[in-house]
C-alpha cells in the first residue's frame, strides 16, 4: 500500500505499473487487481482515487479517516460512496468507495492467533469448553449491528486481519471454519446468513448486482484525525532529506528509462533499470516515503535507494558515452554524477583542470537550468557551449552555514554559476568547462550595495526592508506588495500518550504546545549579492537556520533556499520548524488551495470540511494541515500567490495572506502510534541538516496557472548532471571534431501543456509510452484546451510503427476494459464541478493523440530505428 501523502503522481503510476506487469507476467489476467486495499495508509488522496479509476478498478476500500467523518458516515450510511475524484475527467474517474467498518481488525474476541491470547472455537459439545454456539449468536449480532451501518444490499464484508496476526496461520483457519460452518447451519433452522471465505472483488460484485444507488464525495479525506489530539499531518514532512532523496531517485528512473529506449537496446539494460524500479516502489510504501520507521529502516531504505541509483547510473553513462563519445584518456568509466550538489560538493568541478558536463533534460521541452558547481576558490573558470560560444559566469561565494554543514568535506568556498540555455527535450547539452590562468578576483561577484531592488527587477523582485529582514516589498508585473518572510519553531507538545489529552508530537502526529516561536527575529545584517547571473539575498538567523534569496536573469520565480539545522536538542524539547510567507491585507477568505499527489488543486477552508461537520478542531494548527507534494496556493479577486517546493512537506494558510510551510522536524518523544522511537534524526554525530528550496510565484491570475504548472513540471524532472573529466586538456574545436556535443530526442518539442509522463523499455522490446495533459479546465485560455499530438515521427532515434491504447497501469488494452457501473444520487459537498466531462473511445491515430485537460493516455509501441540513427 503506498502511501497518499507524500508520494508523487509519477512514483505512484511508475509504482503500480510495474507491480501490475509482475502479477500479469506471473499470473495472467487472473492474477489483475480489480479494487484498491488501502487499508493503511493516514488519509487518502482524490489524486490516488483517479489513478485508480484509470487503472481500471472497480473499487476502493480502505480503514483510516477522521473519526468524526467515519462517525457521521456509520450514522448517515454513507461509508459507501461514489467518489467522484476529477472534475477534469468526469465519470470515468468515479469510484465506488467504501470505508471499513473494524478498520482491517478482526472484532474483539475473534483474533485466532498466537499474538491475541484469544481462545480458540471449540465445537465439540461433550467439551466444558464448548463455545461455538456463543461465539456464533455474538457474532452475527455483530454482523446484524454493522449492516445497519450500510446501504441494504444484503452483504457485509466481515474483516479479520491485524497487525502481525496470522503467525499461526493453521490455528487461526481452523477457527474459522468451525466457525463458518456452525453458522451457516443455522440455515436449517430458517437463517438467512451464509458465511464464505471471500475477497473484496467478490464482495463488490455482490453488492453492484443490487443496482443501488449512492452518495458521491467529491474532496478527499485529509487530514485524518484517530482522536480530537491526534492529526496525522506531521508525517507529511518526516525526515526531510528521505523526502527529497525519493524525489530525486525518480528523477534518476526517468532519465534511465528514457535513455535506454532511445538507445535502441533498451533489453539490454533491463536489470539495472528494474532494481531502480523496484526500490522506488518500495519507497512509496506508507511507511517508507512518509518518514514513519524505525531509523534503522530508514539506514537501509537510503541504502537501497543509493545501490539502485548506482545502478541505473551505469546505464545512463554508458548509453551517453555512446551518444557523446567524449573519452578523453579517462580510465572506465570516464562519466560520473556528483551526489552532493546539494551541500555543494564535488570532486570532480572542484579538482580537474577541465571537464565536461552533460546535462539532460528528460521534460519534452526546451528548458533553462542554472548550473551551480563548487570549484576551486583561487582561479577563473571558461564555459562554453556546445556551439563554441563562451558563456557569461558568475563567481559566488558559499554562505558560512553551507560551509559548515556536518560531513561536507569539500574545500571549495565558491560557485561556479552560468545559464544553460534551451536545452533540449530529451536530450543534452555538454558544456567544456576549463580552469584558467586568471586572478579570479578580478571577476569575483562582490556584494550590493546599492539602494535598488535586491534581487530581481521591477517584472518580478525582492526589496529588503533596511530596518527589518524579514519585511520585503515584492515587485510583480509593476505591482508593489508587502511580504514577510521569516521563520518560527512550534514546540512539540510531550506526555504519556495513556490518553489523548498527554498525546506527543512525532513521527506520525503533529501537536504543537502553544504559538509558533519566531526564530529571524534577531538575526545577523543580510548580505546582498549582485551579478550577471543571479542576485541574492544571504540571511544567517543564527547558527542553525539560514537562508538565501535569490532570483535568476529572467526567470519567473523567487527561490527560496533554506538551511536548517542541527536543531538544538539541550533543552530536549521538540521543534518543528516551519517558513512563513505573508502578503498583509490579501484577501484570501480563510481559503486557499492545495495540490494532489502534485496534479489537480483542491479548495481548503480554515477549520472546515466539505463532507461532514468538523465538530471539534482543538487542535486548531494541525488540524488545518494538509499535505503539499507541489504547491499550495492563495487567490484574490485578481492575483494569484503560491509557494512551490522541491519535496512533500506539511502547509497551511493559517492566517490572511499566510502560506506556512514545514520544513523539519526533530522531536524527543514517540507519539506511541507504532514506531516506538522518537524522531530524532542525526548525522556525523549531531542532529540531522536539511536543505531545500521554496519557488514564489506572484501576479495576475489569468496568467498564474501557466507559471505554476510550467515550473512544477521543471523542478520535478529536473536537468540530469553527468560529468567527464579530461585528462589531457583540449581545445572546444578538438573536442566538437570527435563528439557530438547537443542532441535533441524529439524531431519538435511538445506543446507546453503535454508531458511526455513515460517513455519505458518493455516486453518484447516494445516501448511503453505515456501522454499527459498537465492543466486542469479553466487555468488558462490558451493551455487549458484539448490539444491533439501527432506521435507518429515524434522521436529523433526511432519511429512508431505500431501503436495500441492501453489502461493507465499498462496491463490490459483499453478496448477490453470493463468496469461495474454504478448509480449515485445527489453530491455531499456544497461545491458544484465546474466541469463534468465524459469519456469516450476514440479511434487511435498516431498523427491524432487527443488529450483533453489532466488526461493521462498509455500507449504500447512497437518501434523501428530511425535511418539516420540505425
Amino acid at each position: 500500500m503506498n502511501d497518499e501523502a507524500a508520494s508523487n503522481y509519477m512514483s505512484i503510476v511508475d509504482q503500480f505499473t510495474w507491480g501490475l506487469r509482475k502479477l500479469n507476467d506471473t499470473f495472467g489476467e487472473c492474477g489483475r487487481p480489480h479494487i484498491g486495499w488501502q487499508i493503511d495508509p493516514f488519509g487518502h488522496s482524490r489524486q490516488m482515487a483517479t489513478l485508480f479509476s484509470q487503472f481500471g478498478y472497480d473499487g476502493l476500500f480502505f480503514g483510516r479517516l477522521d473519526y468524526e467523518d467515519k462517525g457521521q458516515r456509520l450514522s448517515k450510511k454513507t461509508a459507501e460512496m461514489i467518489w467522484q475524484s476529477s472534475p477534469n475527467l468526469g465519470s470515468s474517474a468515479d469510484l465506488y468507495t467504501q470505508v471499513l467498518y473494524n478498520y482491517y481488525s478482526a472484532p474483539d474476541g475473534f483474533c485466532f492467533d498466537i499474538v491475541c491470547g484469544v481462545n480458540p472455537i471449540v465445537d465439540d459439545k461433550r467439551s466444558p469448553e464448548y463455545n461455538v454456539e456463543a461465539k456464533a449468536n455474538y457474532l452475527i449480532d455483530y454482523l446484524r449491528h454493522q449492516e445497519k451501518a450500510f446501504q441494504s444490499h444484503g452483504n457485509v464484508i466481515l474483516t479479520m486481519g491485524g497487525d502481525f496476526t496470522y503467525q499461526d496461520a493453521n490455528y487461526y483457519f481452523k477457527s474459522l471454519d468451525k466457525l463458518i460452518k456452525h453458522i451457516n447451519s443455522k440455515q436449517a433452522s430458517g437463517s438467512k446468513i451464509n458465511a464464505i471465505y471471500s475477497t473484496p472483488s467478490c464482495y463488490l460484485k455482490a453488492v453492484n448486482d443490487h443496482k443501488i444507488s449512492f452518495p458521491t464525495k467529491q474532496d478527499d479525506f485529509f487530514p485524518y484525525k484517530s482522536d480530537k489530539h491526534s492529526y496525522w499531518t506531521g508525517y507529511f514532512t518526516s525526515r526531510p532529506t528521505q523526502k527529497y532523496y525519493e524525489r530525486r531517485g525518480n528523477n534518476y528512473l526517468q532519465t534511465c528509462k528514457q535513455l535506454a529506449v532511445q538507445s535502441l537496446t533498451g533489453s539490454k539494460y533491463e536489470e539495472k533499470i528494474t532494481t531502480l524500479r523496484e526500490t522506488m516502489g518500495v519507497m512509496q510504501h506508507h511507511d517508507a516515503i512518509t518518514g514513519t520507521e524505525k531509523q534503522h529502516v530508514a539506514n537501509d531504505y537510503a541504502r537501497l535507494l543509493s545501490e539502485a541509483i548506482e545502478e541505473c547510473e551505469e546505464t545512463s553513462h554508458a548509453i551517453l558515452s555512446g551518444f557523446t563519445g567524449i573519452d578523453y584518456g579517462t580510465p572506465s568509466p570516464a562519466r560520473e554524477t556528483c551526489h552532493l550538489l546539494n551541500i555543494s560538493q564535488c570532486h570532480v568541478s572542484e579538482r580537474y583542470e577541465q571537464f565536461v558536463v552533460t546535462l539532460y533534460n528528460p521534460l519534452g521541452r526546451p528548458v533553462n537550468e542554472f548550473v551551480r558547481l563548487p570549484v576551486s576558490s583561487e582561479t577563473a573558470y571558461s564555459v562554453v557551449d556546445p556551439g563554441g560560444q563562451r558563456l557569461t559566469v558568475q563567481y559566488v561565494r558559499l554562505p558560512q552555514a553551507v560551509l559548515r554543514v556536518p560531513g561536507r568535506v569539500s574545500t571549495a568556498t565558491t560557485e561556479l554559476v552560468f545559464r544553460a540555455a534551451d536545452l533540449p527535450p530529451l536530450g543534452y547539452k555538454s558544456y567544456l568547462i576549463t580552469r584558467e590562468k586568471v586572478n579570479r578576483q578580478q571577476r569575483e561577484t562582490q556584494p550590493k550595495t546599492n539602494g535598488g531592488i535586491d534581487v530581481g527587477d521591477t517584472l518580478l523582485g525582492l526589496k529588503m526592508d533596511e530596518n527589518d529582514p524579514r519585511k520585503f516589498v515584492l515587485y510583480a508585473g509593476g505591482d508593489e506588495v508587502p511580504l514577510i518572510q521569516e521563520f518560527a519553531y512550534y514546540r512539540s507538545m510531550a506526555g504519556d500518550n495513556e490518553k489523548d489529552y498527554n498525546r506527543s508530537s512525532g513521527a506520525y502526529i503533529f501537536r504543537p504546545n502553544g504559538t509558533a516561536v519566531p526564530v529571524c527575529d534577531k538575526q545577523k545584517p543580510p548580505e546582498r549579492i549582485s551579478g550577471p547571473v543571479v542576485q541574492e539575498i544571504r540571511q544567517e538567523c543564527n547558527e542553525w537556520v539560514s537562508q538565501v534569496i535569490r532570483k535568476y536573469d529572467g526567470e519567473d520565480h523567487i527561490e527560496f533556499e533554506w538551511l536548517v539545522g542541527p536543531i538544538p536538542d539541550e533543552d530536549k524539547i521538540g521543534k518543528e520548524i516551519v517558513s512563513r510567507f505573508h502578503v498583509p491585507f490579501y484577501q484570501n477568505n480563510e481559503t486557499f488551495y492545495t495540490d494532489s499527489n502534485g496534479r489537480e488543486m483542491l479548495k481548503r477552508v480554515l477549520n472546515y470540511r466539505p463532507s461532514f461537520t468538523l465538530k471539534e478542531n482543538v487542535e486548531n494548527v494541525s488540524g488545518n494541515y494538509y499535505p503539499i507534494t507541489s504547491r499550495i496556493s492563495l487567490t484574490d479577486d485578481s492575483t494569484r500567490f503560491s509557494v512551490l517546493n522541491d519535496r512533500s512537506q506539511g502547509g497551511s494558510s493559517l492566517q490572511t495572506g499566510e502560506i506556512e510551510l514545514m520544513v523539519h522536524r526533530r522531536i524527543f518523544h514517540d507519539d506511541a502510534f507504532g514506531v516506538d522511537e522518537a524522531l530524532n534524526e542525526t548525522a556525523f554525530g549531531v542532529g540531522l541538516v536539511a536543505r531545500g528550496q521554496h519557488y514564489l510565484t506572484f501576479g495576475s491570475i489569468d496568467k498564474q496557472f501557466a507559471v505554476e504548472r510550467l515550473l512544477a513540471q521543471r523542478k520535478l524532472i529536473r536537468p540530469q548532471y553527468f560529468f567527464t573529466k579530461i585528462e589531457n586538456v583540449v581545445s572546444h574545436e578538438e573536442l566538437r571534431k570527435t563528439s557530438l556535443l547537443l542532441f535533441s530526442g524529439l524531431k519538435r518539442p511538445l506543446p507546453n501543456n503535454v508531458q511526455l509522463l513515460t517513455l519505458e523499455p518493455w516486453k518484447d522490446n516494445s516501448v511503453l509510452l505515456r501522454f499527459e495533459h498537465i492543466f486542469e479546465y479553466n487555468e488558462d485560455k490558451n493551455l487549458s484546451t484539448p490539444i491533439a499530438i501527432n506521435v507518429e515521427d515524434l522521436f529523433t532515434k526511432f519511429r512508431i510503427v505500431s501503436l495500441r491504447e492501453t489502461i493507465l497501469g499498462g496491463n490490459q488494452w483499453l478496448s477490453e476494459n470493463t468496469k461495474l457501473t454504478w448509480s449515485a444520487t445527489t453530491s455531499d459537498s456544497d461545491d458544484s464541478w465546474p466541469i463534468r466531462t465524459e469519456r469516450q473511445l476514440l479511434p487511435l491515430d498516431p498523427k491524432q493523440i487527443l488529450l483533453t485537460p489532466m488526461q493521462i493516455r498509455t500507449f504500447v509501441a512497437e518501434i523501428a530505428p530511425n535511418p539516420a540513427s540505425a
